[in-house]
């Protein structure tokens, strides 16, 4: 399965809504750096308070090489969101996710509800 993606704004509630599915090559990464940084433009909070929800669930195991871009990608300070959530089942990408957060702080969920409720929870710590 090819890479797709959508990334939906809703400036009200600060929120990036990402959806990320099948196999990444660097040129559909480009893609979603470029489509991530027009979404961006159109948040209305200041830099890095927005909330990031992205639903992996459909995402394949990726090449070294796009993890690495996507850990170069979860690092950049520009795009960095005050809480972030990820959607995705119990799988090897699971462990390829933890790779390219590189310790960044983010937690895992397994169904969009419940990252959703941990997002607007009002914290910044996430539980153990």
């Amino acid at each position: 399965m090819s890479a797709d993606f959508t990334i939906d704004v809703e400036p009200e509630r600060d929120l990036v809504r990402i959806r990320m599915r099948g196999f990444f090559t660097t040129e559909d990464i480009d893609a979603f750096l470029a489509e991530r940084a027009t979404a961006h433009g159109r948040l209305t909070c200041g830099p890095n308070q927005h909330l990031t929800l992205n639903d992996l669930r459909e995402m394949k195991i990726q090449a070294q090489e796009s993890v690495e871009t996507f850990r170069t990608m979860l690092a950049d300070p520009a795009y960095r969101s005050r809480r972030l959530a990820f959607v995705m089942g119990k799988t090897l990408a699971r462990t390829q996710l933890n790779r390219a957060l590189d310790q960044r702080y983010a937690r895992c969920f397994e169904d969009v509800a419940t990252a959703e409720a941990w997002l607007f929870a009002g914290t910044d710590r996430a539980a153990a």
